[in-house]
């Protein structure tokens, strides 16, 4: 198993395996139920961030799914248990993959990237789409950053969401959900202009 000083916080194997135990019983259920009426079933997919794959095997339900993450101790947990999946290492900022997909979702994960690489992620999401894609995406709600480890989790606003999207996608969702608590995360479903 990958477990690398160096390499940040999701490339520790037992990173990996706590973060697998504190999500259990948390998945995107909600948020893949949002995304469907927009994303015919049989689309095909791409999850950024697929973590320990709880919404990779939601979404496989309903799409041809390829999941991606940037950790390869995520990957190789996820391939153990399902050998014949098809996953990619990316980084979500420059998702550096020939393959295009009808749909890219993650939940909660671009939140782990600055306003400017968010933006740039954006606009390789814009670029990896085929015409009239669709993105669903979820954030936590709120304003500022906290720093965990190497992780940064920055939450958003509607309007600041609205603002870094707006330039390339045509925002057909954008609501306040419950993850934890009332009203303490956005999800925002943008169609490829």
């Amino acid at each position: 198993m990958t477990n690398s000083p160096n390499l940040g916080f999701y490339h520790q194997w037992q990173n990996v395996e706590q973060y697998a135990e504190m999500s259990e019983g948390v998945d995107g259920k909600q948020l893949i139920d949002k995304l469907m009426p927009f994303l015919p079933p049989n689309k095909h997919v791409l999850e950024i961030g697929m973590g320990p794959g709880k919404d990779l095997t939601l979404l496989n339900q309903y799409y041809k799914v390829t999941g991606s993450d940037y950790s390869h101790a995520f990957i190789e947990r996820y391939l153990q248990q399902n050998p014949t999946a098809k996953l990619l290492c990316l980084d979500a900022i420059t998702l550096d993959t020939s393959s295009v997909f009808d749909g890219i979702y993650s939940n909660k994960v671009l939140q782990h990237l600055t306003t400017d690489q968010l933006k740039k992620s954006i606009i390789r999401q814009a670029e990896i789409l085929r015409p009239r894609g669709i993105i669903c995406h979820s954030f936590w709600k709120g304003s500022g950053m906290e720093k965990f480890e190497d992780l940064c989790f920055i939450k958003y606003e509607s309007e600041q969401l609205i603002e870094v999207f707006s330039k390339y996608f045509d925002i057909i969702s954008l609501e306040t959900y419950k993850e934890l608590i009332e009203g303490d995360s956005l999800l925002v479903i943008g169609r490829k202009r």
